[in-house]
């Protein structure tokens, strides 16, 4: 069976992006670390195939990425198009914040997440 998941090809670049993460990714991973939300357990920089998610719930199957502003360029929206929909393919939600987001309304951000694994475990 193929490992999709946290390769061990990806495991060098999932370090240097842990320790270079942005201050919005600390932000948030300081609210949601150690199960603070809803008793759930997220991973940062967690690889599913090629790509790095920012975290990842693997108990709702939850995606949370952070965009900073070079995602706003047409071809990075392109990408990110195509690199979700290639993950949603394998039962991923997705939630994504702006970094602007994140920094001004962590409180708004931790609700959402909130919300949607309530309605994750709904289902």
């Amino acid at each position: 069976m193929t490992t999709i998941f946290n390769k061990s090809s990806m495991k060098e670049r999932r370090r240097f992006l842990r320790s270079h993460m942005t201050e919005a990714e600390i932000k948030l991973w300081s609210k949601i670390r150690k199960r603070q939300i809803g008793e759930t357990k997220f991973r940062r920089q967690y690889s599913v195939g090629s790509y790095v998610l920012d975290f990842y719930c693997p108990e709702h199957k939850l995606a949370i990425e952070i965009d900073g502003t070079s995602h706003d360029r047409k071809d990075a929206r392109e990408y990110d198009n195509v690199r979700e929909d290639e993950i949603k393919q394998l039962g991923i939600h997705f939630l994504r914040f702006k970094n602007e987001e994140v920094l001004r309304e962590i409180e708004n951000v931790v609700t959402k997440i909130n919300e949607t694994i309530k309605n994750l475990k709904k289902d």
